[in-house]
């Protein structure tokens, strides 16, 4: 009888250890999200599930998520830093006034035989200034017809950003590191 109480008791202790091991990591360093919606075509598409690290600071190009309201998470990639001027002329991205290849809008370009967006100026858009405020992310999605995104909500506060994302698990048949 004693034996099999000290089984039992090991065996709570092991779920315990277990469950504050999840939380840790799902709070401080790893968390699930899922994809809704197609702002992210071709690259992402509605319904994968990615794995979200909470690890670093943003980059260029990097895709992250973050807060869009208390009920919503987005999923985007970064554009624009803090303090740095966007333009978008002649279906070229210019940051600080260098233009930028997007290769990850290659297959979506093809697919629409087209310019992916009208030209806009930073100024233009819902950030309403010249530059990328301090503490700050501009933000666009890869399906730039069909995004909601830094051009129509403004700059997206750092301190929104859940994380950055690039691994896709499921569904198995697609998963795959996207690179940037």
């Amino acid at each position: 009888m004693v034996k099999k109480k000290n089984e039992t008791l090991e065996w709570m202790k092991a779920m315990v250890i277990a469950v504050v091991i999840v939380f840790t990591v799902r709070a401080f360093l790893f968390t699930p999200i899922v994809v809704d919606g197609a702002s992210m075509n071709t690259t992402l598409q509605d319904h994968e599930r990615m794995i979200v690290s909470k690890l670093g600071e943003p980059e260029r190009f990097d895709i992250v998520v973050f807060h869009a309201n208390e009920k919503q998470d987005y999923i985007k990639r970064v554009i624009g830093l803090p303090g740095d001027k966007v333009e978008y002329k002649k279906d070229t991205l210019y940051v600080n006034g260098k233009a930028y290849k997007e290769p990850y809008l290659d297959k979506q370009k093809k697919n629409i035989n087209g310019d992916l967006t009208r030209p806009f100026k930073l100024e233009d858009t819902a950030v309403g200034q010249a530059t990328v405020p301090e503490g700050h992310l501009f933000v666009m999605g890869d399906n730039r017809r069909n995004s909601t995104d830094s051009r129509q909500i403004g700059a997206i506060p750092i301190d929104e950003v859940v994380g950055t994302t690039n691994i896709v698990f499921y569904p198995i048949s697609d998963i795959r590191i996207i690179e940037n």
